[in-house]
């Protein structure tokens, strides 16, 4: 199974909600980083793995399936009961049929800390000081007020932090040379988790519409601002997509150029030949070759690679470049008849 999250809060298969926060906020006190600093690497550890069994344990939908399938089930993306999508809890994306849905990671130490004592003081702050975020020391006197460390005090009573921003989340976004030649429109379904006013988390579900410009290039940035999960006291995290381009069977890409090699005969190279080529968007090229092709030969068609992404009115060129088979063998004829042809050349 893994990590037993059980043993790790200390708790039974039947712990409440409020069992979970108990068992919580108790180890995380003893366990943060900042309360360890002679041991610090150990508790961070700790601390995480105790933020990540709360996480889990006190989520509905990832309990359902950890309980059944256990940790590696988690972390592969088993569907929870109704939830639709690959993980419980999980926002993940899919661009329709057949296609591989992309789950989140399980939430962030840090911010689950937040959300019991108002503020997590970071790892490792500059210089090796332990400062909170309100830039006060932060010694065992502050966790002992705000806390309310041995009292059973649970919220913050003197600081409150500004709300997180969760860092942005990315996903791949593959398309052909030929939607990014032409332009395109992507449709893509995502799942979150959201909360209602009562605090009240639940999965909901949107279609975001992504427009491939003509000529973006692999890497293009695509960013929808707020569509991670919600969570308490932190900002949702922006889901960021990442333009990248699928394996053409006839052209690559260099920046705006579109490149073809096309293969010819010794013969052809010597004498001439015609490339016919089929564009990206549907159009039939007849291009003469009349000039002698050695091996590093280039022929440059101006204006037919990729539309500019500043003005895709412009284009950038298409070069094609040879791939020259040469004959296994041959006869004492023709080596003398080549030598008579060549000899003046």
């Amino acid at each position: 199974m893994g990590v037993d999250y059980y043993k790790v809060l200390g708790v039974d298969r039947n712990a409440s909600d409020d069992d979970l926060k108990k068992a919580y906020r108790k180890l995380a006190m003893k366990w943060h980083p900042d309360k360890n600093p002679n041991n610090k690497k150990d508790a961070e550890a700790k601390f995480k793995q105790i933020s990540e069994a709360y996480d889990v344990l006190s989520d509905s939908q990832k309990k359902t399936v950890y309980d059944q399938f256990g940790e590696e089930g988690l972390k592969g993306g088993v569907p929870p009961p109704g939830a639709g999508g690959p993980g419980a809890g999980s926002t993940y994306f899919s661009a329709g049929e057949g296609a591989t849905p992309f789950r989140f990671n399980t939430r962030n130490a840090d911010d689950i800390f937040a959300e019991f004592f108002g503020f997590s003081p970071p790892f490792g702050a500059p210089g090796g000081g332990r400062t909170s975020r309100f830039g006060s020391a932060f010694t065992d006197d502050i966790f002992a007020s705000s806390f309310g460390e041995g009292g059973g005090g649970g919220g913050a009573s003197m600081h409150q932090s500004a709300p997180r921003k969760e860092a942005p989340i990315q996903q791949n976004l593959p398309c052909s040379l030929e939607d990014i030649y032409k332009g395109a429109t992507k449709k893509m379904k995502i799942s979150r988790e959201v909360a209602d006013a009562s605090g009240k988390r639940m999965q909901v579900q949107e279609i975001l519409t992504i427009n491939i410009k003509p000529g973006w290039k692999k890497g293009t940035k695509i960013t929808f601002q707020g569509k991670g999960n919600e969570y308490p006291g932190v900002i949702p995290a922006d889901l960021v997509f990442i333009l990248d381009e699928k394996p053409h069977k006839v052209f690559s890409r260099d920046g705006n150029d579109l490149i073809v090699t096309h293969k010819i005969s010794l013969i052809e190279a010597l004498t001439g030949s015609t490339v016919h080529l089929t564009t990206l968007d549907g159009r039939n090229l007849t291009i003469p070759i009349n000039n002698v092709v050695s091996p590093t030969s280039e022929h440059v068609v101006q204006g037919e690679g990729m539309p500019l992404p500043k003005d895709p009115s412009k284009k950038g060129n298409l070069r094609i470049k040879f791939d020259i088979k040469f004959p296994a063998r041959l006869t004492a004829t023709q080596k003398s008849g080549l030598k008579e042809l060549l000899s003046g050349s």
